[in-house]
This record gives structure tokens, C-alpha cells and sequence, in this order.
């Protein structure tokens, strides 16, 4: 395998210190200087690939590191991809998966380095790059350069991400759809200063670990979820470990209240524990009885916002882009915090304009997906964005589906993983970690869209061909070498998936969108 790498320097459109290192098959991403807080040292690359790393100015006191990877058998088509959380980190594996399949690729740091939010501290501009200027940045260089490099333009232009990146998606989409032929956006963090304070407010309701209300997290994994499946799981007709819908799932904690004459009290959950889950089940309201923010889905997995500490996320937003403040005590944010936080809501970083107008006259297209076990952003908040656009646009889901399609994906946590059919081609990760021959075969004129929404989406754009369900594949032990497990088609919103009641419950066939 071939990777040529050159590193620049850009301040608007000038180029220097251009390095050429041949050679290597697996890339040092240390190139790019990433801090090790992003975890990302290496990343194995899939095919011949020109990589361009440079540095832009997006004003006198901020800037990007971005990458442009552009394979040697290029398909005429482009890709930007996102990031996670308030990180600033290239996600490498995304870059790796854009390129084996042809896409000249593009990834930036959301405009500072490493996972921390610290950077947002009294500079503007840094959280001007986070809330949306480092993707338009990233986009702009990066045609310019595949232009260059390829000595003609690309014919298609995709956006994928997940989380922080599926809200960048959705950015993309309400504010510069003229960027994007397709849109991929999964898990969106949208509503983003309602998230960040639903997050603390979870923390108000456990409280830290010995409080009275506090539920720990081998509680959770030991008696709590598997509770919540005896009483849900089999509404969709099936035992698997998988609630299809957790819509349907009206979770009565009441029952692992400890008996009065009860002993040992360790399997077992007290009044104030129950009360608690009844509230991280509910929707999230401000003072004046508003809707802030839906609630947590029955049967999510991974719930790090209900470990005892307050979010990591919650605590830096409001210390260093809310109130530049690194003193700030987060411990006791209320009500009042929350909704300074909504009213300030810098550049406009809620996303959630519903008025997607200008996708839809452009003919582009935008598909959500959310997993509906997601822990960290509850699956019901697209369902509200989707319900949202409709309200907005006075059109319903039949008409928006010419253009914009949501898929809510059961048994997938956040972005990935769980025990649901969860890999659907939305990440290096959900096509098993590798892109193999088979994967660099796929066509979008083919069946081979199985298990790929990136492929789906490109038949849709380029083809016209809309995708009706998203296939996902479930691996033994959740490795490809080993096999599929199952396989399930997830449906379009606002259909459901149904149980046949007859077939085998690992069998797509056996289920229905109805």
C-alpha cells in the first residue's frame, strides 16, 4: 500500500512546509500533532492514498487541522466527515473507511485539539469553528484540493457523522445545504444546549454515589435492565434482548422495590432509587413547563450520564463556552442555568431550525439513523426533530420523504455496538473494522447497499432510488471474521418494525415495516 503524506500550513490560501513521506500502510497520525487524549496514534489505511495535512486560519485567534485523503481509484465523489462529543479530534477511522471506498475524504479538528472543551475558553471564535465554520472550512479547502489534485472537479458531494457529528450534519443541512448532494447524519446531538443540560440534570436526580436516590451502575446492569426486558421485551413478540420500539415500554420500577421484610436489600431497590428512574424515563421540562428535552429510552445501554459524576461534557460547556468561567462550580446547576444556557445558545448551536427548505429546492437529500439503545443521546429526540421539520414545513412524513429519511436502528447504543443488527455501514466499525474486497466492490446499482448506508445513500442521490429500510448485520461476538449473526431490516419512521409470529426472530424475513 502507498500513502503520500504532505503537511501545510494555509493562511488563506498560502501554502508552505511541504513534506513527503512514502511508503506506508499504516499512517502515523501524529502527523497532525492530535493529542493522545484523542486516542487515535495510527490508523491502518485500505488503499493508495495521497494525504494532505494542513493547518487553517479561520480568524486572527482560531483555526483548523484538517486532512484530505485522496485515493488513487477515485469514484468523482467527495466526503466530509464529523466528529464526536466536544472533541477536537479527526476521527482517522472515518478517513480510512471515505477513501478505501473512492471518496476523496476530508476531516478537521473542530477547530481545537484534543477532547477537553478548554479551548473555548474566552475565544469566541474557537466555538464559532465547533458550532459550524470548521466543516464549512473543511469542505471548501477540501474540493479545492481534490480539484487540484484530480485536475477536475468531484461529481457528488456526501456528508457522514455521528453524534457531534450527526448534529454537524444537520447543520449542513439547515444553513449550507448548497455544500452537500447527501447527507448522513446518525445519533445527531441536536437541541445541543438542551442535551448538555438534560445531562446535568440526570445528575440532580441520581445525585453523587451513597445518595439516597442514586442508582449504580452494576445496579443498572444487574437487576435494573434485565427488569426493564422482563417487562418489554417480548411486546414486539420476540425474546432476544432487543425492544424494537421502547416507545411502547411503559417501565414500572416499582416492582424491584425491597420487600418490607427483606433482608438482604443488594438485588433489590428502595423508594427513592424508583422515584429516580421514573424521572430519567420522563421528559425533561423547563420552569414555565416547556419541553427541554424527551426522555431516556427504556433498555439504553452505556448511560454514562448516570455514573454518579456530573458529565463531562455538561461541566466544561458551562464553565468555558456558557460562562467563561474555569472557577464556575457546576456541581449545583439548576433550572436557571439551563435556561441561560438555551437563551444564549452561541451560533445558533442548538440545530433546530425545522425548515429545511432549501435541501428539499437543491434536490438534496438527508438521512438520519439513530440506535434505539442509545444511552448518551436518546433516540426520541430525532423522532421530536423529525415530527419538528413536519410541523415546520406544513408537510407529512409521506411528502418529506423525497427528501429526508429517518431510520431509528433497535438494539444499537450510541453511534454503535449493542445487541441489535447495529452495523450498517455507518462507520469503519459498522462494516467490521476492515474494507476488504468485497467492500471495495460495492456499487450502488447493486444489492451490495446491504449493511451500508453510505452506499444507500449514493444509490439515492445519484440513482433516485430512495432507501425503504437500512439493513444492519449483527456479527458473532461482533466480529466479522466470525460470521453473521442476524440480520434485521430497520424502518423508516414513522413505520415500526412487526414480528411475522411465526418465523425464526434472527431471520429479517420474519419482520415486517408496518
Amino acid at each position: 500500500m502507498l500513502v503520500y503524506c504532505f503537511s501545510a500550513r494555509v493562511h488563506y490560501s498560502k501554502w508552505h512546509n511541504i513534506l513527503l513521506r512514502p511508503r506506508f500502510s499504516r499512517i502515523d497520525c501524529r502527523v497532525s500533532r492530535e493529542p493522545s487524549s484523542c486516542n487515535r496514534p495510527s490508523q491502518v489505511v485500505f488503499e493508495d492514498t495521497c494525504r494532505i495535512a494542513l493547518y487553517v486560519s479561520t480568524s486572527n485567534n482560531s483555526g483548523v487541522n484538517m486532512e484530505a485523503w485522496l485515493p488513487r481509484k477515485w469514484t468523482g465523489r467527495f466526503l466530509s466527515t464529523g466528529n464526536g462529543g466536544l472533541s477536537g479530534c479527526i476521527q482517522y477511522e472515518d478517513m480510512a473507511y471515505g477513501s478505501a471506498l473512492g471518496f476523496a475524504t476530508v476531516g478537521t479538528n473542530n477547530g481545537h485539539n484534543g477532547t477537553s472543551g478548554e479551548a473555548f475558553l474566552n475565544n469566541p471564535e474557537v466555538v464559532e469553528d465547533f458550532a459550524y465554520r470548521s466543516v464549512l472550512t473543511g469542505v471548501s479547502i477540501g474540493k479545492t484540493i481534490s480539484k487540484q489534485f484530480y485536475s477536475v472537479p468531484h461529481a457528488k458531494s456526501y456528508y457522514m457523522g455521528c453524534s457531534t457529528g450527526g448534529r454537524q450534519g444537520l447543520k449542513a443541512a439547515q444553513d449550507f445545504p448548497e455544500h452537500f448532494d447527501g447527507i448522513i447524519a446518525g445519533a445527531p446531538a441536536t437541541a445541543f444546549n438542551a442535551i448538555i443540560s438534560w445531562q446535568g440534570y440526570l445528575h440532580q436526580i441520581t445525585g453523587p454515589p451513597g445518595s439516597p436516590s442514586f442508582v449504580s451502575p452494576e445496579q443498572w446492569a444487574d437487576f435494573v435492565h434485565p427488569d426493564i426486558l422482563d417487562q418489554c421485551d417480548t411486546i414486539d413478540g420476540v425474546k432476544d434482548g432487543i425492544l424494537e420500539d421502547p416507545n411502547l415500554c411503559d417501565y414500572k420500577p416499582e416492582r424491584l422495590i425491597c420487600p418490607s421484610h427483606a433482608k438482604d436489600r443488594s438485588t433489590c431497590l428502595s423508594g427513592e432509587q424508583a422515584k429516580a428512574i421514573r424521572k430519567i424515563f420522563s421528559p425533561f421540562y423547563g420552569s414555565e413547563g416547556e419541553l427541554w428535552y424527551p426522555r431516556m429510552q427504556p433498555g439504553s445501554l452505556n448511560m454514562r450520564p448516570l455514573n454518579g459524576k456530573l458529565f463531562t461534557y455538561t461541566d466544561e460547556w458551562f464553565r468555558y463556552a456558557i460562562y467563561n468561567d474555569p472557577d464556575f462550580n457546576t456541581t449545583n446547576l439548576n433550572l436557571t442555568d439551563f435556561a441561560y444556557s438555551q437563551a444564549a445558545n452561541p451560533f445558533n448551536i442548538n440545530t433546530w431550525n425545522g425548515d429545511l427548505s432549501s435541501l428539499k429546492s437543491k434536490s438534496g437529500k438527508l438521512l438520519t439513523w439513530h440506535g434505539q439503545a442509545d444511552g448518551i443521546v436518546p433516540s426520541s429526540n430525532s423522532e421530536r426533530y423529525h415530527q419538528h421539520v413536519s410541523q415546520t414545513m406544513n408537510l407529512p412524513p409521506v411528502e418529506m420523504d423525497s427528501f429526508y429519511r429517518f431510520f431509528r436502528v433497535s438494539g444499537m447504543g450510541h453511534c454503535r455496538g449493542g445487541p441489535g443488527a447495529w452495523a450498517i455501514g455507518q462507520s469503519l466499525a459498522g462494516v467490521g473494522g476492515v474494507v476488504d474486497e468485497e467492500m471495495r466492490r460495492l456499487k450502488p446499482d447493486s444489492e451490495g447497499e446491504e449493511g451500508n448506508v453510505l452506499m444507500a445513500m449514493v444509490r439515492w442521490v445519484e440513482q433516485g432510488i430512495p432507501p425503504e429500510d437500512l439493513i444492519g448485520l449483527k456479527y458473532v461476538e461482533d466480529d466479522k471474521t466470525l460470521g453473521v449473526k442476524s440480520r434485521r431490516s430497520h424502518c423508516r419512521y414513522p413505520m415500526r418494525n412487526v414480528y411475522d409470529g411465526v418465523g425464526d426472530g434472527d431471520k429479517m424475513e420474519s419482520w415486517k415495516c408496518k
